[in-house]
């Protein structure tokens, strides 16, 4: 329950909307029965999808990819850039299998945590709407906890309302 959270907060804000059902699979630690491997998909209204797959003990990377008609963008490391680092932005006009359509934008060097603390306090020191409010993170676990059902009962399953 900790990096799978960002693919499925993504989802749900790119699609404007909650997924009607999920499917999901998880590979628990022998040790410490935590997930350490999960792969999920979203089906959303209009026949939109999101599939994720994420890990905390294989191999460090980081990626979303954005798939359209006419083209695809990719996010690198989209959840906790490094805060020495630039962010990368690759927008593909889909014209070749090669990546010869592809632009990279790039964004400076920040620390989004201290951004979104600095929101945070912002919001409640000026009594304005919170950037995130909490009933984002209850329909967001909603869907956690589908994706974890269906990883038992190996069917799809609706998140609850």
């Amino acid at each position: 329950m900790d990096i799978g959270c960002y693919p499925i907060t993504m989802a749900r804000f790119m699609f404007g909307s909650e997924p009607l059902r999920v499917s999901g699979v998880l590979e628990r630690d022998p040790e410490f029965g935590t997930d350490r491997l999960a792969s999920g998909i979203l089906e959303f209204h209009g026949g939109g999808q999101a599939s994720f797959v994420c890990s905390t003990q294989m191999v460090a990377y980081q990626r979303m990819q954005f798939f359209g008609t006419k083209g695809r963008i990719e996010l690198e490391i989209p959840f906790n850039s490094p805060i020495d680092e630039p962010t990368r932005i690759f927008v593909d006009d889909g014209s070749s299998l090669t990546g010869a359509g592809i632009k990279t934008e790039t964004f400076p060097a920040c620390d989004q945590y201290t951004i979104q603390g600095d929101a945070f306090s912002r919001a409640i020191r000026e009594n304005t709407e919170i950037p995130v409010p909490l009933v984002d993170a209850v329909a967001n676990m909603a869907v956690i906890d589908a994706v974890f059902r269906s990883a038992e009962t190996g069917r799809w399953e609706k998140p609850s309302s």
